[in-house]
């Protein structure tokens, strides 16, 4: 059994180094064959054909910022309940139901307690 579980490990092994082998060689024949003529107009700021004028930088207000993290969060809450969701029943067949149950609502109800700690602060209006 030992030897099985390890040799899971050595396929995954032996898959990842193939790939990173691929993406390896496929940088260094890309950097061979591609052409070098760099020059001061490929190096400017490309926008739709308009000629850029001011600098390229302009500063990003930090609430886009907050709306993405808000958004990670609960984009990796949904990750963690479909697979919960799929096997739930399995789990009550199991006896262990009502436990896995509280633990799927105590797990939403931090996350709920997150979304209503940012809309007390203010974090959500859009002004």
């Amino acid at each position: 059994m030992l030897e099985q579980y390890l040799g899971d490990y050595i396929t995954v092994a032996v898959f990842l180094a193939a790939g990173g082998i691929l993406v390896g060689v496929g940088l260094i024949v890309a950097g061979l064959i591609r052409p070098n003529n760099p020059s001061k107009v490929k190096s400017e700021i490309y926008e739709c054909g308009i000629e850029p004028i001011g600098d390229g930088w302009s500063q990003t207000h930090i609430r886009y910022y907050i709306f993405a993290l808000l958004f990670l969060i609960f984009d990796v809450e949904a990750v963690f309940i479909f697979p919960w969701a799929l096997k739930v029943e399995t789990f009550a067949n199991a006896g262990m139901g009502g436990y896995i149950l509280i633990e799927m609502f105590v797990f939403i109800g931090i996350l709920l307690l997150g979304l209503v700690y940012a809309i007390r602060k203010g974090v959500l209006k859009w002004e």
